[in-house]
């Protein structure tokens, strides 16, 4: 294979044995850093970034948000840094693997003959992370020099929910100091020829509903058991999946992140089986589109209690209200300026809803706009799956799309409340 344009030793490292890309070698050292849950390695995360810093020449700023929680931001200055800027996120932490279900290591980022590298993060998302810092390299090694300020951030604990990440630093005043205009973070692989692009997240509703009921001796008919209430409760909820399953597979316009998800995935109770326990509890997991009437949608689950029976009350472990979208239409100067570059290169893009969570939600609900990608066609999604795996080629071709993507943003013209 032809090596990177850069030229051999570009990349953190020298070509490895069989003239191997430096931009994959380096994307395959990431990988074999352990930053996965329960506990990160984040301090390796760290030192490598800083080396990276080193090497692209650009100031690194490390903010610690939460004990133990640091952001790092990477900074190339534009030509009028004091144009509103483009963020380019990324998050170090992956989540837990299953090694026995696993065709090699999942940390040895093991490379097959037909290119395939296998590791935990390949998808999710230490490839979009390498790809922004290979083509800064390169656009740097080029001598480009660009209007807008670039900034690189690299935060903790996306996969946990972002609680001591990117949702407490959106608050801090050192993002604030950003000044931040547009944003692009993590989306999906596409299997087929299109890339998707997200404009906007599900609200995640974790949700336990509590059923009191009568106790009493297992062996007679009490009357007003919890598990009576709890079977009502469940009976709603999941009458409600049906429903929206339904309309999902029965409309060609519809994709997941377009309907409301609900999974039971706890059910808590009961002390022996002799005994009719004196409570229950039952928990789901809903994922609300920004089209729906939230305020609307929790009376619903309100009328759904009243209807199980006396006492039964609800509380929110999470509860996520912010339905902003980003504008994808072709007069919005951000969308514009990505979309555009996107056709210079043929690329077909197929817009959505992102159907779980990432941290593009905090970032919209401070009123920036954000579009969750990851330049992966032709790819399974595997995130989070066993034999996570990215094609170096597909890899490869991402790194020259933010080559293109990076300047076209940064180039936006100055707004009117700018000059």
């Amino acid at each position: 294979m032809l090596p990177d344009k850069d030229g051999p030793g570009v990349g953190g490292g020298q070509s490895s044995p069989g003239g191997e890309d430096p931009s994959v070698s380096l994307f395959r050292d990431y990988l074999r850093l352990k930053t996965v849950h329960p506990e990160p390695d984040y301090d390796a995360a760290l030192r490598f970034l800083d080396r990276i810093a080193e090497e692209l020449g650009l100031p690194m700023k490390k903010i610690e948000v939460c004990p133990g929680r640091v952001v790092s931001i990477m900074t190339w200055e534009g030509t009028n840094p004091s144009l509103k800027s483009i963020l380019l996120n990324s998050h170090t932490d992956v989540v837990p693997v299953f090694q026995e279900h696993w065709k090699y290591d999942a940390f040895s980022a093991f490379k097959d003959a037909e290119g395939n590298i296998y590791a935990r993060g390949t998808q999710d998302m230490k490839c979009v992370t390498i790809q922004y810092i290979q083509a800064i390299r390169r656009l740097k090694a080029e001598g480009r020099k660009l209007l807008r300020t670039v900034h690189l951030m690299f935060v903790p604990d996306e996969e946990v929910g972002g609680h001591k990440g990117m949702e407490t630093f959106v608050k801090h005043p050192e993002f604030q100091k950003l000044n931040i205009g547009f944003a692009l973070d993590e989306g999906l692989a596409n299997p087929g020829e299109a890339f998707t692009v997200f404009y906007g997240e599900r609200n995640p509703w974790w949700i336990t509903v509590h059923c009191p009921g009568s106790p009493g001796h297992g062996s007679r008919f009490v009357e007003n058991t919890a598990a009576e209430k709890l079977r009502q409760v469940i009976n709603s909820f999941l009458d409600f999946r049906e429903k929206e399953k339904h309309r999902l597979n029965t409309s060609e316009c519809f994709t997941l992140g377009d309907v409301t998800t609900v999974n039971m995935t706890m059910v808590k109770g009961g002390v022996a089986y002799n005994v009719i326990p004196a409570e229950m509890d039952v928990s789901f997991d809903l994922r609300i589109p920004p089209t729906v009437n939230l305020q609307e949608f929790e009376r619903q689950i309100k009328q759904w209690c009243r209807e199980a029976g006396e006492d039964v009350t609800y509380k929110f472990a999470q509860k996520h209200m912010n339905q902003n979208v980003t504008s994808t239409e072709e007069n919005d100067p951000w969308w514009s300026a990505f979309s555009v570059a996107c056709k210079a290169m043929n690329m077909t893009l197929e817009k959505e809803i992102f159907p779980a969570a990432t941290d593009s939600r905090f970032i919209r609900a401070v009123g920036i706009p954000a579009i969750g990608f990851s330049p992966m066609n032709r790819t399974p999604i595997l995130l989070h799956d066993h034999n996570e795996y990215l094609n170096e080629q597909v890899f490869l071709k991402g790194i020259s799309m933010y080559e293109r993507l990076i300047p076209a943003l940064a180039s936006v013209p100055v707004f009117p409340d700018e000059a």
